[in-house]
């Protein structure tokens, strides 16, 4: 079969569920990671054939698009920060809005004599840990999560990286999160934890809902906050004096988010939206009295 022909199939299979472009993007990801089939390469030469033992990865593929299935699962791979990330269904997909979140502590760290020690609680991935750890040389980076098969995930992308991170098996809602840690002060936490509420999934795309990790996303919406505070609460107490806390946020609670933080002993503490003009991130301090 022709390339050419290959993506006929791949329009007439997919044009009714994604964007054209989108189609093609799709399809010269797969191309180039099956084939080694660049973009420039399939432009300007069409009639390439594959041999029919070399379609079946290609067509499988295709299938799972059919299914809403992310690209990035399909590849097993993402891209983030300049780095690149394993990535299957025990992970979140690395969003651009965390890249935002890595760059602010990135040129905070520029700007001061810190950080030293970083607690990421709730790494999936790995992905701000790992880009954190790997852009601070001075940074000794210690990543949680409560799902033990991320953790294996995030524990092959730092080797992949080249960085080393302590990985800990902890869930910040348990009382014992704080012994597990073994540290009594840190200059940076920072988290991107569930933040999305159940009624918002009339609003969500089916790739997201049907294969992305419910624990990672979904919080209950009768306690939205409810990581954020716990995590506020465990800060308060175990940030060095002068450290930050860094958070992704939804987008509707700001203003909530602020005022917890206020409640928790925080001052300095700034709201900042994402590329999208969407509230995202918060940064807040403890300074002694």
């Amino acid at each position: 079969m022709l390339i050419k022909e290959l993506r006929t199939i791949f329009h007439k299979e997919l044009d009714a569920i994604f964007d054209k472009d989108e189609v093609d993007n799709f399809f010269f990801m797969l191309t180039e990671a099956y084939f080694d089939l660049s973009r420039f390469v399939l432009a300007t030469q069409p009639n390439v054939a594959l041999a029919q033992e070399e379609e079946q990865p290609i067509f499988e593929a295709l299938a799972r698009l059919k299914n809403e299935e992310p690209i990035q699962y399909i590849l097993g791979e993402t891209d983030f920060f300049g780095l690149t990330f394993e990535v299957n269904r025990s992970t979140l997909i690395p969003r651009p809005e965390t890249e935002e979140l890595v760059l602010w502590i990135v040129d905070d760290s520029a700007n001061a004599n810190f950080p030293k020690n970083i607690l990421d609680i709730g790494t999936g991935s790995g992905c701000i840990a790992i880009s954190v750890a790997k852009t601070i040389d001075s940074a000794e980076v210690v990543a949680v999560d409560v799902s033990k098969a991320a953790l294996e995930v995030a524990k092959r992308n730092a080797d992949r990286n080249g960085v080393v991170i302590n990985f800990i098996e902890a869930d910040v809602l348990l009382p014992n999160f704080a012994a597990k840690i073994h540290k009594a002060k840190w200059d940076v936490i920072v988290s991107n934890p569930p933040y999305v509420c159940h009624e918002e999934k009339a609003q969500m795309q089916n790739n997201v809902l049907k294969y992305e990790p419910h624990q990672a996303l979904f919080v209950e919406d009768s306690n939205p906050l409810l990581f954020y505070d716990a995590i506020a609460a465990f800060a308060s107490e175990n940030l060095s004096d002068g450290g930050k806390l860094y958070f992704e946020i939804n987008r509707n609670f700001g203003t909530e988010i602020i005022g917890l933080l206020n409640g928790h002993g925080f001052s300095d503490i700034v709201l900042k939206k994402d590329i999208f003009g969407n509230d995202r991130m918060v940064r807040a301090s403890l300074q002694s009295v």
